[in-house]
């Protein structure tokens, strides 16, 4: 398996061994749907615990930096969903450009995982210098940083299979992160 992104071992550990314990309180899955019916809709439209999938990395991150937890859009899950087809004829990392965050993820074959992306996305924190704001000269950061960006408070994500077979995974994020000039928290 080929991957663009490194790869991170011992997050996708924590990763599958808290995704195993599940205490995560649907509460924070979603603020446009009621929690009443969380389980029974935004589950059936989001196969295997997706959701959890895509966000108990994600805020594991947030935890460790004291930052609030994501919470899941249906409306930023859309668009990703949209940008992600959009994007399955030819598997290209490019950003869709709209008025939200973005994280994009291309593995080789089908069977990667959402905490696969968010563990790529993660490892480039080793990359990331908080007191100058900057990233190791020719290594990426900017999607560890957008992870951790204090003022996004929501994300949604899709998965596609692109025509070659490969994985594409985009995360949407709202309000973005990255600002020039900001730090992330």
């Amino acid at each position: 398996m080929e991957i663009r992104t490194k790869f991170s071992c011992s997050l996708l550990g924590t990763f599958l061994l808290l995704s195993s314990l599940l205490p995560l309180s649907l509460s924070h899955l979603s603020d446009e749907v009621p929690s009443h019916v969380i389980s029974r809709r935004l589950f059936t439209q989001t196969p295997s615990g997706a959701v959890r999938q895509y966000l108990i990395p994600h805020n594991i991150l947030r935890a460790e930096s004291g930052l609030p937890p994501l919470k899941w859009s249906k409306k930023l899950a859309n668009f990703a969903s949209w940008w992600a087809h959009k994007r399955q004829g030819d598997c290209a990392l490019i950003h869709s450009n709209g008025n939200y965050g973005e994280n994009l993820f291309w593995g080789s074959g089908k069977d990667w995982k959402p905490g696969d992306a968010v563990a790529a996305w993660a490892a480039e924190k080793s990359n990331y210098n908080y007191n100058s704001n900057t990233c190791t000269k020719n290594r990426d950061c900017l999607h560890y940083t957008q992870i951790i960006w204090r003022n996004s408070l929501k994300i949604g994500c899709a998965k596609v299979v692109c025509k070659s077979g490969d994985t594409l995974i985009a995360c949407n994020y709202d309000p973005h992160g990255n600002v020039i000039g900001q730090k992330p928290f």
